[in-house]
């Protein structure tokens, strides 16, 4: 039986990228095949570092540094009890 067009989603896995001047882009696609095993999602962080620097070599400015990925969707990381506004 056919698939939808779009129902593909295993060969890409969607990041947001927050960089540390505080911007944020969302949906950034990774590979589904560089990920896994030991190093989980930290390869995505060299194939974002490999677009970015290709993105800002066609539009002639500097590529900005990354502070934090995550899966698109994922809910950010909770603080700790003792981090947490009383």
């Amino acid at each position: 039986m056919a698939k939808k067009p779009g129902t593909n989603s295993s060969s890409f896995v969607l990041f947001d990228v927050i960089y540390e001047d505080g911007s944020q882009r969302s949906n950034r696609k990774v590979p589904a095949e560089m990920l896994g095993g030991l190093d989980m999602d930290e390869p995505a962080r060299a194939v974002i570092m490999e677009q970015d620097r290709e993105i800002a070599e066609k539009s002639g400015m500097a590529p900005l540094a990354i502070k934090t990925i995550r899966r698109a969707g994922a809910k950010p990381d909770k603080l700790p009890k003792s981090q947490r506004g009383k």
